[in-house]
């Protein structure tokens, strides 16, 4: 795997204010709601009705330089993230196969959301980033994965997160753009993808055949500041010798 600047497929541009997304589930029960899978030359992707434990999933069968499951029309999964305060993204993983020059290899995962408005030159879009897991066709069945945004109005990249859309001039590596924050790409997100096209990684042409289900997107509870944290501690703690000395001038 040989590291260089590229940029994922892109499914389309946008523009326009961003709607609030709201929790919600995709099993494949009643269509694709709004997800695309690779299509063309390489293949194809289709709702298989008895493979997710039998029932539906959405699965490719592509040859190509990597995968992409991508959503840029369902409301509920684009638009201004911030909306919630916490919230918590995942889907169910089947690997089947995973084939380059004839011999099984693994890739990593990754959920990406992006934003196309105001794109720096040469740019198709701004995003943030997280490595969800590693497609291995060696694991036992379905895998279950998901990353939690503790704080959507985070300004920096939280831990594990990555950005795209400018150069770092020293590394190389991708990295957000000046006037840039994680809180702006979260407010604006007009795509959501899972894909196996990491930023800042080219890959050689492989044949997949992977299968995707139970797509979430829900609230989660935020967690609180460290000093915050601390004063909840404390207040709790007052509150607990306050009972038992309650308790002990009862007795």
């Amino acid at each position: 795997m040989k590291r260089m600047f590229i940029a994922a497929t892109i499914v389309g541009a946008f523009a326009g204010p961003a709607a609030a997304v709201e929790p919600t589930l995709v099993t494949f029960d009643t269509g694709r709601e709004g997800w695309q899978g690779p299509q063309g030359g390489g293949g194809h992707s289709w709702i298989a009705p008895r493979l997710g434990n039998d029932r539906p999933a959405y699965r490719t069968r592509f040859d190509d330089f990597g995968i992409t499951f991508a959503n840029s029309s369902n409301p509920a999964f684009v638009g201004d993230y911030t909306a919630l305060p916490a919230l918590e993204i995942g889907l169910d993983v089947l690997t089947r196969s995973i084939l380059f020059s004839g011999s099984e290899v693994t890739r990593d995962l990754i959920v990406e959301l992006r934003d196309y408005d105001n794109a720096p030159d040469g740019y198709p879009y701004v995003s943030v980033w997280f490595k969800l897991g590693t497609l291995d066709a060696g694991a036992d069945g379905w895998q279950s994965w998901s990353v939690t945004i503790a704080d959507t109005s985070a300004t920096a990249l939280p831990a594990g997160w990555g950005g795209y859309g400018a150069e770092n001039p020293v590394t190389f590596e991708p990295e957000l753009p000046d006037g840039r924050s994680f809180a702006s790409v979260l407010a604006g997100v007009d795509e959501i993808a899972f894909t196996t096209l990491v930023p800042g990684f080219f890959y050689g042409d492989a044949r997949f055949d992977v299968a995707i289900d139970n797509v979430f997107l829900r609230a989660a509870t935020p967690v609180p500041e460290p000093a915050t944290a601390a004063l909840l501690a404390l207040g709790l703690a007052a509150l607990a010798v306050r009972r038992r000395r309650a308790a002990a001038a009862r007795s």
